[in-house]
């Protein structure tokens, strides 16, 4: 009977064993599932949030695009209408000069035409400047507003 009782007390032992090694493997089991869900949900939140990010990126590109194209627009035209006005300036000053009796007159004509041109083309210069200085700071506003939101994206870790 004893050497029955030791077989049975093995057998108990050894089932006692394998059931702790099963729950203990259980455990290791649930515990590495749940770490797995946790990263898998953190991994899918990252790449939504950095869809996100790029899509705003993307569209601020876009904004900036437009304000810049149509900027060019604004200073070609205003361009165009000035080297048109000088042209129909030049022509006319051209009659004026034909007409000149005295050569005194002929070049107080020149002399009159020339600071005027010079006079419209400092200010139309003035002029075209302002505008590409307002059209470059419009078109960088969204850009500026995204590196604002990067750099908070950034710092926020740090600051945490």
């Amino acid at each position: 009977m004893s050497k029955i009782k030791t077989g049975k007390e093995t057998i108990e032992t050894f089932a006692v064993g394998a059931d702790f090694a099963q729950k203990g493997y259980d455990r290791v089991l649930g515990t590495t599932k749940e770490q797995v869900e946790k990263a898998s949900a953190q991994a899918f939140k990252t790449y939504e949030e950095m869809s996100k990010f790029s899509k705003e990126n993307l569209d601020a590109y876009v904004a900036a695009s437009t304000v810049l194209a149509k900027g060019f627009e604004s200073v070609s035209k205003a361009w165009f209408a000035f080297a048109q006005e000088s042209m129909e300036t030049s022509a006319q000053a051209a009659k004026a000069l034909m007409g000149a009796k005295t050569l005194r007159e002929a070049v107080d004509l020149q002399t009159d035409l020339a600071k005027s041109n010079f006079d419209k083309f400092i200010a139309e210069s003035t002029k075209l400047s302002e505008m590409s200085v307002k059209v470059a700071n419009e078109a960088f506003e969204p850009i500026n507003a995204r590196v604002n939101v990067a750099v908070e994206k950034l710092l926020k870790p740090i600051a945490a």
